[in-house]
């Protein structure tokens, strides 16, 4: 590993001295010096961020399109120029800056649990409006990414039923009005290969007809000695009828399998309070045949009808589905030592997703006041067939070992993926609407609401019984929102949600059943501020939750509904260009999350912290250009993450741990072609930790090189 490491370590010392000189020759060489210093001029003005975080505008929801200034909640966006700047491949990557948000899983390995915001779990991901099922582990690809931005706590206005937590939203990229090809290849440590194309333009005379094509796809052996093996294809349309009238359409797949990737982790069996050494001797840490196959599709299409001065509307139908594979390899830690019970688990799913909304937003003025109405309705259709059977489902410890010795075990029974078993169907329909009354300049208030039906057609699988579940809901939310000036806003909001009833996973005697549906509540208190190179956001708030806790029935683990998690806790987000060449930020959560009113049996957990909740993050990030070699820059970001308790118990915590990244980034002209190099280290310092899941990520490394075509 050091032996691969050390070349990246050095390699910006070596590009300054070797390619910048080659790309002045190149330039020395054409016709024209003063339109090539021009055109050197040009890239570097590309490739600098303007500093307008908070004016960017973000479509969520039911709450339509407003500037992150004038929404009541807290929002971190994070566009495809900074993706592709810090070589990003994982959720967990892409808000690296934001202490709010933040994954278990390292890259290079299934995002099992999914993302954490602000110390809940998130199952909401959302493609172009189009929610999508990402359960039992995956990440969205992020090569025809546009920008993901993160909404903070309770969606229930704005989405519909689902998770507390927040809510993830991708946006492809779209057509351009000019031809455009770029093409990028790159590699990974250990030996990670991989190239995309991004190709786009009109594809008539007229222009009114426009594409956005991105080919994509990797294959090699990661840092972690998992196999990587990945395509994604992704297609985007633009059609105009009439200036007034457009048609779009997306679609996106990706065939993903991943081989051999370290165990995932559990610490209910631990004994003991002191952890076992981390160890990054990964091919001690993995079953050699095990592997995570994954299908996964995303589409949209649909109309915007500017159809008034001020009024619009907005049709989207969506198709999503993702179909996994999975003999993967869970341990369940017992000692200091490093022992384990090692447990197999081999299982197929198919969810699919069919979504149709009407989404209608406009202006009214009366008087002195102004309204930005939005209104609609959304349906949703979500099948999930999973195969939790005798012949599809297995669940077996068939292994015991330890993390410091190699496990020989390999699977050789036969595996049978069809997705017979347990279906689920869920059906969910509701009708929204929602004013923003502006008083002035200064003042806005918010009023909304979403009534929304929920049906769970089948939740054992036994067309015998009927287990079908049905319940209807409001969900308000109300804000109030104070601009002293245009750069600057203070506000208050309080928002509900409903959450569905969860299926336990199959590490629980219960495994399958399906928990009922719950309600949370949210309020927020916070300031956002752009201006003169400053963007802030500092943001208070308090989330009840229903809880689910671990119970130990008649000797074995079971997961019920018990209880209420409280969420409370302030975090500030500010970033300062300093000088035109250097922009730093600053990043901090302090949550203070806690268990009440849990029912007689369970009181040792009263006031306890909730299993995997850490109640301090801070992040820190630079990017400085360098004025000496015009086109270079680099840029660095370091993240501590806070001791966390395991389970509700809190009788194992994982301890602290800090994680520094650090990369470059060179543009210039070879032949009169943009070329960009990168370069990024991830846990340049090797840092050796445990997360609630995994074992850490070690010290890993990626180059790339992107020419415009």
């Amino acid at each position: 590993m050091q032996k691969l490491i050390a070349p990246i370590l050095s390699l910006p010392l070596v590009l300054v001295p070797v390619i910048a000189p080659c790309a002045r020759a190149a330039e020395a060489t054409a016709s024209d010096e003063e339109a090539t210093e021009d055109a050197r001029k040009a890239i570097l003005v590309y490739g600098h961020r303007s500093d307008e975080d908070q004016t960017r505008a973000a479509s969520n929801g039911a709450m339509g399109t407003k500037t992150l200034l004038d929404t009541p909640y807290s929002i971190t966006l994070v566009d495809q120029a900074d993706i592709a700047r810090r070589q990003v491949t994982s959720i967990g990557q892409v808000f690296q800056n934001d202490p709010s948000v933040y994954s278990s899983a390292p890259s290079g390995s299934i995002n099992w649990w999914g993302t954490q915001i602000r110390g809940l779990g998130v199952r909401n991901y959302y493609i172009d409006d189009v929610p999508l099922l990402l359960y039992w582990g995956g990440d969205f690809p992020l090569e025809p990414i546009e920008s993901v931005s993160a909404l903070k706590g309770l969606t229930g206005f704005m989405y519909g039923i689902g998770a507390p937590g927040g809510v993830i939203v991708y946006r492809t990229k779209r057509p351009t009005a000019e031809a455009m090809l770029t093409t990028e290849a790159g590699y990974r440590t250990n030996s990670v290969f991989y190239a995309k194309a991004d190709a786009g333009g009109p594809l008539t005379q007229d222009g009114r007809l426009g594409y956005r094509l991105n080919l994509a796809g990797e294959k090699g052996t990661a840092y972690n000695r998992a196999g990587v093996n990945r395509f994604v294809a992704s297609l985007a349309l633009d059609y105009a009828f009439t200036p007034d009238l457009k048609w779009y359409a997306s679609a996106t797949y990706e065939d993903s399998n991943l081989k051999h990737e370290p165990f995932q982790f559990y610490w209910e069996e631990y004994v003991g309070t002191k952890l076992p050494r981390p160890t990054y001797d990964y091919d001690k840490l993995n079953v050699a045949n095990s592997f995570y196959k994954a299908r996964t599709l995303a589409t949209a299409t649909g109309f915007d009808w500017s159809f008034a001065p001020g009024w619009s509307a907005r049709l989207t139908y969506g198709y999503t589905s993702k179909r996994h594979h999975s003999n993967k390899m869970f341990v369940y830690m017992q000692n200091s030592d490093g022992e384990y019970d090692g447990y197999a688990y081999n299982f197929a799913e198919l969810d699919r997703n069919h979504f149709a909304q009407f989404l209608l937003q406009g202006e009214v003025t009366t008087g002195s006041i102004r309204h930005e109405i939005v209104a609609g309705a959304s349906y949703l259709a979500t099948d999930s067939l999973f195969g939790f059977n005798d012949r599809n489902y297995y669940w077996g410890n068939d292994f015991n070992g330890s993390i410091y010795q190699d496990q020989p075990f390999r699977v050789t029974r036969t595996m049978y993926f069809d997705t017979e078993g347990w279906p689920t169907k869920e059906r969910q329909s509701g009708v929204f609407a929602s004013d923003t009354v502006h008083f002035g300049e200064h003042v806005q208030a918010i009023v909304g609401a979403r009534y929304t039906r929920y049906k769970l057609l089948d939740a054992d699988g036994d067309p015998r019984v009927d287990s079908s579940y049905r319940t209807s809901s409001v969900t308000p939310t109300f804000a109030l929102i104070y601009k002293p000036a245009p750069y600057v806003s203070f506000y208050g909001s309080y928002a509900e949600a409903m959450e569905p009833g969860s299926r336990v996973g199959g590490e629980y005697a219960n495994a399958g059943e399906v928990l009922k549906p719950t309600r949370s509540r949210q309020y927020e208190i916070g300031a956002k501020y752009e201006h003169q190179g400053l963007s802030m956001t500092l943001a208070g708030f308090r989330i009840e939750r229903a809880a689910t806790i671990d119970q130990i029935v008649d000797g074995t683990r079971r997961l019920t509904q018990d209880g209420l998690t409280l969420y409370k806790g302030v975090e500030a987000i500010a970033s300062y260009r300093f000088a035109p060449d250097l922009k730093l930020g600053l990043g901090v959560l302090r949550l203070d999350p806690s268990i009440r009113n849990v029912s007689a049996g369970n009181e040792t957990l009263q006031g306890n912290t909730p299993g995997g909740a850490s109640k301090w993050q801070l992040t820190g990030n630079a990017q400085y250009d360098i004025p000496a070699v015009p086109g270079l820059s680099v840029h660095g970001n370091v993240r501590y993450i806070g001791k966390a308790p395991t389970n509700d118990a809190n009788s194992l915590i994982i301890p602290s741990y800090t994680v520094a990244n650090a990369g470059f980034q060179y543009e210039t002209l070879v032949g009169n072609r943009k070329v960009t190099f990168m370069g990024n280290l991830n846990n340049l310092l090797n840092e050796k930790y445990w997360t609630q899941t995994n074992i850490g990520e070690g010290v890993n490394g990626a180059l790339g090189v992107r020419i415009a075509w």
